[in-house]
């Protein structure tokens, strides 16, 4: 007796951005998978999936925003649900990878977070995992499996183009360690000489670092201000007023993740920027908008990882080989 088995794509959403996942499964023409998601009173979260997800190829998405620990915790529960029925491949897709930043040990006795999350995702049952702009890339090498690491390049780099041509731009790195990111920003926007903010920081300290100068020419160009996320602000608002200073004509913010931690609206409304980019790979509550902010969808490029990953083709070929 022999059976051909029939792949099925299932997609699972968290309850953190559902806003997101409806716009994932439009652009794939399925249905979110029906579930029962409720916390009990003393914070414990259930989920029960309301279909048969034998055999399937289940793709969980969930955006780890504030309050983070509770939907990493609902992710894992997820995966845990499909595992244990029988699901034939998990598919953990985070947009923002959480504790990202804590990638490595600055002084001893620290953990190193970021492990611990690939770790956890690998012990509740996940066989896959796809996300968005890893704060480092090396971070692909915590999971033992594959990781698809999706970049949100093109989707900015066309916006700006577009928006302000390539002629008298100049990419600007935020600091010294993302100067291999504003080299391909440089590149996709027609060989745009790139400039970076000298800073400093205090390990001991979070969320406060001190933008020193710039180094290279940015008098009277606009200035494209890149970076991964934008969490409080400081370090963004701070880059721009040093721009400024410069002679930078315009500066345009250009980031994936919109943490967005107070006080970064009133930061990034106030810094002086003629416009900041940012995707929904985290969901951005109308009170924390302001009129210079352009959200982008990051869910066709999800929907097309998605549908490559069940399809077995490659997703590399999704950044021209890039990724």
């Amino acid at each position: 007796m022999s059976a051909t088995p029939k792949k099925k794509l299932m997609l699972f959403a968290g309850r953190a951005h559902p806003e997101l996942a409806t716009e994932v499964a439009e652009q794939l023409g399925v249905s979110i998978t029906p579930q029962s998601a409720r916390d009990f009173a003393n914070g414990e979260i259930f989920v029960r999936f309301e279909e048969s997800v034998r055999g399937c190829d289940a793709f969980v998405l969930q955006s780890h925003t504030a309050p983070i620990n509770t939907w990493i915790m609902e992710q894992l529960i997820m995966v845990d649900a499909l595992k244990r029925a029988s699901a034939k491949r998990i598919t953990v897709i985070m947009p923002f990878y959480p504790y990202a930043r804590q990638d490595k040990k600055h002084m001893g006795r620290e953990p190193i977070s970021a492990r611990l999350i690939a770790d956890m995702f690998k012990t509740a049952g996940a066989d896959r995992i796809m996300t968005v702009d890893l704060h480092t890339a090396q971070i692909q090498g915590f999971f033992d499996g594959p990781v698809d690491h999706l970049l949100a390049h093109n989707q900015l780099c066309e916006h700006v183009s577009r928006k302000y041509g390539t002629d008298n731009v100049t990419v600007v790195s935020p600091d010294s360690g993302r100067v291999r990111v504003a080299e391909k920003w440089a590149d996709t926007l027609g060989g745009a000489p790139i400039a970076f903010v000298h800073k400093t920081r205090d390990p001991r300290v979070p969320n406060q670092v001190k933008s020193n100068r710039v180094v290279g020419d940015v008098a009277g160009r606009t200035c494209i201000l890149i970076d991964d996320m934008i969490d409080t602000g400081g370090t963004i608002a701070g880059a721009v007023q040093v721009l400024r200073d410069a002679g930078a004509t315009d500066v345009v913010i250009a980031a994936t993740h919109g943490v967005l931690s107070d006080p970064a609206p009133q930061r990034l409304a106030e810094s002086g920027a003629r416009e900041v980019v940012l995707t929904n790979t985290l969901p951005i509550p109308q009170e924390k908008r302001f009129p210079t902010l352009t959200v982008l969808s990051i869910a066709p490029l999800l929907a097309q990882a998605i549908r490559a990953v069940f399809e077995d083709d490659s997703v590399t070929s999704l950044f021209n080989g890039s990724a």
